[in-house]
């Protein structure tokens, strides 16, 4: 059986069977809700980074649905099970100890990644326990959250994006083709009035070879 250090007396408070062989299946879960509201507790006063959100959601999509010890789809672990069950129990509770070491020194990036290996031992143990349940990796994890970490920046802080160089050229020539319009325009305008003043002189002209010979 798998030999996990727990207070025999308060254990048999809280109707704890320390003979119960999946009693590990009990005991993971407690031990990585506990350090996962440490973690959140920490992280709660500012903003997440998209690394803290992903190790907290892991955590949490380790624990939804958590399987009572007697559900029909837990199943009963042969020796080898057992012992692999054991390492993964010793490992995590390695990993509690820095976890803990860590909250005291405020080392929060240190958290960050520590509770990742904690629940990466905490969902080895479920899965073999619970072998039919589906359970998402890290990378899946993190790979949504930075998405939405991503989009959830850009709202709180909107910035103009840079122009692109062809962006700057296109405003180049759109501000020549406006300069060419407009001396096109001055040059026509220059062009019409012209036939119009000579015609004005003509007629001048022509008014006073009548008048001399009047």
């Amino acid at each position: 059986m798998t030999q996990v250090a727990v207070n025999e007396a308060l254990a048999r408070d809280r109707g704890i069977d320390l003979d119960d062989p999946k009693l590990a299946l009990r005991v993971a879960a407690e031990r990585l809700s506990t350090v996962r509201y440490v973690f959140l507790v920490q992280i709660e006063d500012g903003i997440a980074t998209a690394a803290q959100r992903a190790s907290l959601e892991y955590a949490d999509a380790v624990l939804i649905g958590w399987p009572e010890n007697d559900a029909p789809d837990v199943v009963d672990l042969d020796e080898q099970q057992q012992a692999q069950v054991a390492e993964h129990m010793r490992v995590m509770e390695d990993h509690i100890r820095k976890y803990a070491a860590m909250e005291r020194d405020g080392d929060i990036d240190g958290m960050t990644d520590t509770l990742i290996r904690i629940t990466e031992r905490v969902a080895e143990i479920r899965r073999l326990y619970q072998p039919d349940f589906l359970l998402p990796t890290f990378a899946e994890i993190r790979r949504v959250v930075q998405q939405e970490w991503d989009e959830d920046m850009g709202k709180i802080d909107p910035k103009e994006p840079d122009p692109t160089a062809e962006q700057i050229e296109e405003q180049t020539e759109d501000a020549d083709k406006q300069q060419r319009q407009i001396a096109e325009h001055a040059e026509h305008a220059n062009r019409s009035g012209q036939p119009e003043q000579a015609g004005q002189q003509h007629a001048g002209h022509h008014g006073e070879h009548h008048g001399d010979k009047a």
